[in-house]
């Protein structure tokens, strides 16, 4: 059944679309999170271990709260490594060292072009796509980007 919410059929298939790339992004940055979490090394590995795990389960929901947003405006979530892997902005890099100051800084960068994503997107899905709900969505999600990249800066102080 269409939804009936207020937003066009083709303003909500836009948004869809743009809700799907940012569903890539988080499943990358989360693997590349549990990819630190697993793989860190060094004298502080307990200290990191304990800390990526808590970054990977904050981006597991934020996943499903993209996930299920993307359906409750009428269309499927992209759930398979190769939607994601042509959807995604950001990149795999491949470690030489599985240091915690190398995973912290590539992390960060992750965290800070998803930040700046969702910030271009703010006001364009509320004032051009008329989809304020979706517009606040993604401001809780910058929002939630930022203190996970705040943690992560703390770090390489």
């Amino acid at each position: 059944m269409e939804p009936r919410i207020g937003i066009t059929k083709d303003n909500r298939q836009k948004v869809a679309v743009a809700l799907s790339t940012m569903l890539a992004d988080e499943f990358v940055l989360y693997l590349k999170t549990r990819n630190a979490h697993w793989n860190v090394e060094g004298p502080d590995f307990h200290e990191k271990h304990l800390f990526f795990e808590s970054q990977y389960d904050q981006l597991d929901e934020i996943m499903d709260e993209v996930a299920e947003r993307i359906r409750m405006i009428g269309h499927y979530a992209p759930a398979t490594l190769q939607q994601y892997s042509q959807l995604t902005r950001l990149s795999e890099l491949s470690r030489e060292k599985n240091d915690s100051a190398g995973f912290v800084t590539e992390l960060l960068a992750d965290h800070e072009s998803i930040i700046e994503n969702l910030r271009a997107h703010i006001n364009h899905f509320a004032s051009e796509l008329g989809d304020a709900g979706t517009s606040d969505f993604i401001t809780g999600l910058m929002e939630k980007h930022e203190k996970m990249a705040w943690m992560l800066r703390a770090q390489l102080k």
